[in-house]
């Protein structure tokens, strides 16, 4: 395939052919007049096709403002294609192709952004996730269930050495997974590099007495300079794993952070409501997160059931299958998806059930800290919950046997 193609929910009160070749143009050699230079030739080498057409519906009124057309309000889903001579087998260029100007075309009371299929150039131009699941098992050393982890809380407040003795006692209660909170990066109050040096002594210390080391995801947003020192540094004091907010560092940070790393990055997706919370805007989960998977995420939020925001459980599932879901044939290069919002033993058998892999990380902050018999009863409730789940045995009848499980059944009720 030589082809770019991306699928989109569009809204208009034009026809809504005219309105997709309108995009089409927009988005390749057209513009609103003709111009010298655009020859039949140019326009048949170089640009955008209108692959297909489906009306799906009509709309009572716009979804949103500064839209133009007379006609009824009608949805339809399109799909345009690309020459990959326009652009090359390039990320960046490929945003500004597929998700650039046609946002604000008049055209349009609605689009939004489904899905993308990009030609294996793009797969030899990317390395992609350098560890993904398989190395990040590697690391953590768990197989045959999700790795169960936790993030720093308070988000921000805690010093250093405060950090510290928090990672401390997650480690000594066996925990997968540590990640810093978006919001801790290199503030005055808990500079990086003291934060990394302090945080690796415990996990060290506690690694070589009970012979596993507890992966933490340091925050290193920061400008590009910034990241790679700050890479450097974990990876010298023996760190498994970083952490990027990828809508903050953007698509060339990232990139350029994915060629340097010799860490698995944990991609933190704050900000991404105002990216996809309307329905007829933005991005679906599906195409957003398959650039930053090229650009070297190995790990990717998703949310989680019965969360704290905005998003409904079924966006939620697909959102995790996309991140199992291969990329190329040649390439798959599937990458962890991340459950955390809210999440407690109670979303364990649910979560199993919509997904049906174990292949995830399972980010729980009360979840295990509100726990009554401590961190290490709420990270033992947490792997019993997956069990019970995994083996089809009701978490109740499970926890007959098992304290911690049971506390938890007791303690998150809602």
């Amino acid at each position: 395939m030589e082809r770019i193609e991306a699928d989109y929910l569009i809204e208009t009160a034009y026809d809504p052919r005219a309105a997709a070749e309108v995009m089409a143009g927009e988005q390749s050699s057209g513009t609103f007049v003709k111009v010298p230079g655009e020859t039949a030739a140019l326009k048949k080498r170089s640009a955008a096709r209108l692959e297909k057409l489906e009306v799906v519906g009509e709309a009572a009124a716009a979804s949103l403002p500064g839209a133009g057309g007379q006609g009824p309000i009608v949805r339809a889903q399109v799909t345009l294609s690309w020459p990959l001579a326009n652009l090359g087998p390039s990320l960046p260029n490929l945003m500004a192709t597929v998700a650039g100007n046609l946002f604000e075309l008049k055209q349009f009371s609605g689009l939004k952004l489904l899905d993308i299929r990009l030609p294996p150039a793009f797969a030899t131009a990317y390395e992609g996730p350098r560890f993904g699941i398989a190395g990040t098992r590697r690391l953590v050393g768990v197989e045959g269930r999700p790795l169960i982890g936790t993030i720093i809380k308070p988000s921000v407040g805690l010093g250093p050495e405060e950090t510290a003795e928090l990672v401390r006692t997650l480690a000594e209660a066996g925990i997968d997974f540590i990640k810093d909170d978006e919001l801790q990066g290199d503030g005055p109050a808990c500079p990086f590099e003291d934060r990394a040096r302090a945080v690796m002594r415990a996990i060290n210390e506690v690694a070589e007495r009970k012979g596993r080391k507890t992966m933490f995801a340091f925050n290193l947003t920061g400008d590009l300079d910034e990241m790679r020192r700050r890479h450097d540094l974990v990876q010298a004091l023996g760190g498994t794993c970083i952490m990027a907010s990828v809508n903050s560092v953007g698509l060339a940070g990232m990139i350029a952070l994915g060629r340097h790393s010799a860490l698995p990055i944990h991609a933190h997706r704050n900000g991404w409501g105002y990216l996809s919370r309307h329905p007829l805007l933005g991005f679906s989960f599906t195409a957003w997160h398959k650039v930053w998977r090229l650009a070297g995420a190995d790990h990717i939020h998703v949310n989680g059931l019965a969360n704290k925001f905005s998003e409904e459980d079924d966006s939620v599932i697909a959102s995790a299958r996309a991140c199992l879901a291969p990329l190329f044939p040649d390439k798959p290069c599937p990458i962890m998806p991340v459950f955390s919002s809210g999440q407690t033993v109670r979303q364990a058998p649910s979560t199993w059930q919509a997904l049906g892999s174990t292949d995830l990380i399972f980010a729980a902050g009360g979840g295990i800290m509100a726990h009554p018999g401590g961190p290490a009863a709420g990270v033992a409730a947490l792997r019993e919950a997956w069990e019970a789940a995994v083996g089809d045995v009701p978490l109740a009848d499970h926890a007959r046997t098992r304290p911690a499980l049971a506390q938890a059944l007791e303690t998150y009720k809602g």
